[in-house]
């Protein structure tokens, strides 16, 4: 019989304890995966397979995600100007869902018997990744030693190094998940719901100075070009436009919301290409966008911002939507125009052949075209129609 064991495994403490721990005592035969959705470079990789294997597994496998995971998640926020609470860029939680697909795709191929990840049971991820792999892995057991067993980082520690592991145990200050679609940053500071993270708690520090500028090309919604140079693909151009703003210490701030779970948590968060992308697209889009296009976009792009960040990226409602999205993009295409500061950025303008704003239709404020005066009060008139009749039921009814 199969002993076969996937691990999701990045290579910290909570997944170095896994790996041996089921290895060592539960005799499994495991095989460990990292999926890089952008986070790390090839020497961190080399670095984490070399760990795994001297942990003892059979097989290590890297998955580079950037691509699919812009194409696959990234792609729809872009479209749905999707931000949590109108405020974060839902980085962690899109890379989980890439990651935790291509974990099941994986255990499915090796027609593993169980699949294993190294969640606590304090956040949201647990949920995730046990979500979808109970979708795609139906009879497959799930297996999270951390969370099933309440392990302490202590005990942990003390369990590898018996195990004669050697690592670095020290405890980062500042816990920080960086990808392709921002860098996450916690601290004694998130813990409370006062207090923001210290300047040396940032990944990217402030370096630039003065003024920048940022001209974005945008064809049907999706970002191709940075200042005239033109990218092969959209997430090409996403590191791009991070590798500009990011020295402007831009797109710092501190989400608040509900977890899966049902408790509150505060989570600090740098995100300068993902903030800048998403306000230089909604810009383009309201000038090239009707009001009800974008006001029924708003109204779906919050439930699949929700939905997404709860791990249900594989309901088929999910689709529908992205099928809404796709077709709204049609003429969301034209150059946005960025000014970059420290620690802020602002929207000069955007330049499109699709753009509703035009001068032949009129000037707002100043002069009317295709219109006269006469058609404007009748118009009044009848808008405003059902208004009138209902004061004039009422007034009659009060006397």
């Amino acid at each position: 019989m199969s002993n076969k064991i996937v691990l999701g495994f990045s290579g910290g403490l909570d997944t170095t304890y896994c790996a041996k721990y089921l290895s060592d005592d539960k005799g499994y035969e495991v095989h460990s995966i990292i999926v890089n959705t952008g986070g790390f470079d090839e020497a961190e990789l080399n670095r984490i397979e070399a760990h795994a294997y001297r942990l003892g597994v059979k097989t290590h496998t890297t998955i580079d995600a950037v691509k699919g995971y812009y194409d696959r998640i990234i792609k729809y926020l872009v479209f749905g100007n999707c931000l949590k609470n109108n405020t974060y860029p839902l980085s962690v939680s899109a890379e989980r869902l890439v990651q935790a697909l291509h974990i099941a795709e994986h255990a499915k191929n090796l027609n593993a018997v169980a699949v294993a990840h190294g969640s606590t049971g304090a956040g949201n991820d647990q949920v995730r990744f046990d979500m979808i792999f109970n979708i795609m892995l139906p009879g497959v057991e799930i297996i999270t030693p951390i969370r099933d067993m309440k392990l302490s980082r202590e005990e942990e520690i003390a369990y590898l190094k018996a195990k004669g592991v050697e690592m670095n145990f020290e405890k980062a200050a500042y816990s920080i998940n960086k990808g392709l679609w921002g860098t996450s940053v916690g601290g004694r500071e998130t813990l409370n719901s006062k207090g923001m993270l210290p300047e040396e708690a940032w990944p990217t520090q402030l370096t630039a100075e003065g003024v920048g500028n940022l001209e974005l090309g945008f064809e049907k919604g999706e970002l191709y070009s940075v200042n005239g140079k033109r990218f092969n693909h959209p997430s090409e151009a996403i590191e791009e436009v991070q590798k500009i703003a990011g020295p402007f210490a831009i797109g710092r701030d501190i989400h608040v919301g509900d977890t899966i779970i049902g408790i509150k948590g505060r989570v600090g968060f740098e995100a300068a290409a993902p903030m800048i992308i998403l306000k230089a697209h909604h810009a383009l889009e309201k000038h090239v966008l009707t009001k009800w296009q974008l006001q029924w976009k708003d109204s779906l792009a919050q439930f699949y911002g929700n939905w997404l960040h709860e791990g249900q990226i594989l309901d088929p409602v999910m689709r529908d939507i992205e099928a809404y999205f796709e077709n709204s993009q049609q003429n969301v295409t034209g150059n946005v125009f960025v000014q970059l500061m420290p620690y802020r950025f602002m929207i000069e303008g955007i330049e499109s052949k699709y753009d509703l704003m035009s001068s032949k239709f009129g000037k707002y404020g100043e002069m009317n075209s295709g219109y006269t005066g006469d058609d404007v009060r009748g118009f009044s008139t009848i808008f405003g129609n059902q208004t009138r009749i209902w004061n004039s039921v009422q007034e009659e009814n009060q006397k």
